[in-house]
């Protein structure tokens, strides 16, 4: 029992240690150039967000881990040796909505800040934002856990009489109790009127993490319900689209003068809207003009992207075109394989979420069938499908943002990604990294049972006061399913198509 503990312990050790070396692999390769050697504060915040994402979904396959570390033992004391996840989890949740509303928005503000203003003012505005945001959210918390701060379990209220112990056992589906009469110890014969509603006070740390979760799980619902049709059909589609052969020198002319001349009118209006901003006439048509330069830019970068594809330069020009035609088959066959796992997710929601009782546990049953045939393989699956509910929802935020004016587009690119697009999307992935893990828990309630995330996620949530019917009712789930039903036949209507010139600067083929 203590070599299995300290196996997992050292696991734990190194999975963290991977993964903030991962994390800082991909801060160095996707920050922007004007970035290198500065903005060290968002840098540390990006790097702990990241890591603090990525064990938090990898703290429900160690949770399951850990309560099996005691299932096969011999004597009572055995659990209280394993380690204490309960807490794990309470100071995961707490560090992450610390991130999320306080470290994260004054980062942000710092690096937003007006680079005229010298460091001291710069810090002094972050700090005035978030003091009051921190105001703000505490009266709010306060007055909510002091309200409605309260969990109501439903229950039923047993009682028997006494017998005398008896010489002989007889029981059976008619008789499960000792003494005769009503049977009222037996739960299942209880009538209806047994049903008592116990209440009792939710601890502040868990009621913290509950709000958190909710405001995730409308996040999570909108973009992961959208994400999971468009990341695996927008690879597949991206191969349908790509460019069939080199186009001629005479076209690459044409089409790098025109978007040239798309390119001066952008840095125009840029330029235009900046002098505005300096002013002090901002408003909502400026912010409205603000997101839809972002989106000609981002257009634009796409076109020179596919423009680049299409006509390879340099000596190593057939090599290019060859790794190019490399790269839309493996977003193929990583589409397809992405497909598969969103059809996946989608039945297995259905079958065992929203069908009451549920028709089978499906993937439940797959893990466990895994865990049979090699002790981490099942794991390893499980954490697998936790993992891509959040590439889902980054997906899903990307494609949102690209077609509504009123959210702000902060896109990740390989070596121009800006600290402020790396702050927000790491606040995305914390925030709705709650919901997924709450959203595994009870999707894979049967496979992560008796564990302390199934008595945070499973029991305290979901019977708080006044929160309880979003998840009675299953809304989140539902809303889930809608907007993946939506997006595929979306994808199916009009994803195979180019896009359509929003302006004269696309390209013409």
């Amino acid at each position: 029992m203590g070599d299995f503990n300290l196996a997992l312990v050292i696991v734990a050790i190194v999975v963290c240690v991977i993964v903030f070396i991962f994390n800082v692999y991909l801060l160095v390769n996707y920050q922007h150039p004007d970035d290198k050697n500065q903005a060290y504060f968002p840098k540390i915040v990006v790097v702990l967000g990241l890591s603090v994402a990525a064990i938090s979904i990898l703290m429900l396959p160690a949770d399951v881990a850990n309560r099996q570390a005691c299932t096969h033992a011999v004597y009572n004391g055995a659990c209280n040796l394993t380690l204490p996840m309960k807490q794990l989890w309470l100071a995961i949740y707490i560090l992450d909505a610390f991130l999320v509303f306080f470290v994260i928005p004054f980062a942000m503000f710092y690096y937003e800040g007006d680079q005229d203003k010298s460091a001291g003012k710069r810090i002094k505005s972050a700090l005035i934002w978030v003091v009051v945001t921190a105001i703000v959210c505490a009266l709010v918390l306060g007055i909510l856990y002091g309200l409605v701060g309260e969990v109501d379990f439903t229950v039923r209220h047993l009682s028997s009489g006494a017998a005398n112990f008896p010489s002989s056992w007889d029981f059976s589906s008619s008789k499960q109790c000792v003494a005769t009469g009503n049977h009222e110890c037996a739960a299942y014969t209880a009538n209806a009127t047994s049903e008592k509603t116990w209440t009792m006070r939710a601890t502040f740390p868990e009621y913290v993490v509950a709000l958190a979760t909710i405001v995730g799980s409308v996040l999570f619902s909108i973009f992961g319900g959208v994400g999971i049709a468009c990341l695996p059909l927008g690879l597949i589609f991206s191969f349908v689209r790509r460019p069939k052969a080199v186009i001629t020198r005479s076209q690459y002319i044409k089409e790098a003068t025109e978007l040239g001349k798309k390119a001066k009118e952008l840095k125009k209006a840029a330029d235009a809207l900046r002098q505005e901003e300096k002013s002090g006439t901002k408003g909502r048509k400026w912010r409205k003009n603000v997101k839809a330069v972002e989106k000609e830019l981002l257009q634009l970068e796409d076109d020179v992207q596919a423009l680049e594809e299409m006509y390879p330069q340099g000596e190593k020009a057939e090599t290019t075109w060859a790794l190019t035609v490399l790269g839309y088959l493996a977003k193929l066959v990583l589409g397809v394989l992405g497909l598969i796992v969103s059809v996946a997710w989608i039945a297995h929601i259905i079958i065992y979420l929203l069908i009451d009782p549920p028709l089978s546990p499906f993937l439940n049953e797959v893990f466990v069938k895994l865990d049979d045939v090699w002790g981490l393989l099942g794991t390893a699956a499980f954490a697998f499908f936790c993992f891509y509910l959040l590439l889902a929802v980054i997906a899903g935020a990307m494609m949102i943002g690209l077609r509504l004016v009123f959210i702000t587009i902060h896109p990740m690119k390989w070596g121009a990604t800006l600290m402020n697009s790396f702050l927000f999307n790491v606040g995305l992935i914390l925030l709705c990294s709650i919901s997924v893990i709450q959203f595994c828990a009870t999707a894979f309630a049967y496979y992560s049972q008796a564990t302390a995330a199934q008595e945070i996620f499973g029991h305290t949530l979901e019977s708080l006061r006044g929160i309880r019917y979003l998840y009675k009712y299953n809304v989140f789930q539902i809303v889930f399913i809608i907007l993946a039903g939506l997006t595929f036949v979306y994808y199916a209507a009009f994803g195979w198509r180019r896009r359509k010139p929003s302006a004269r600067f696309q390209l013409s083929s």
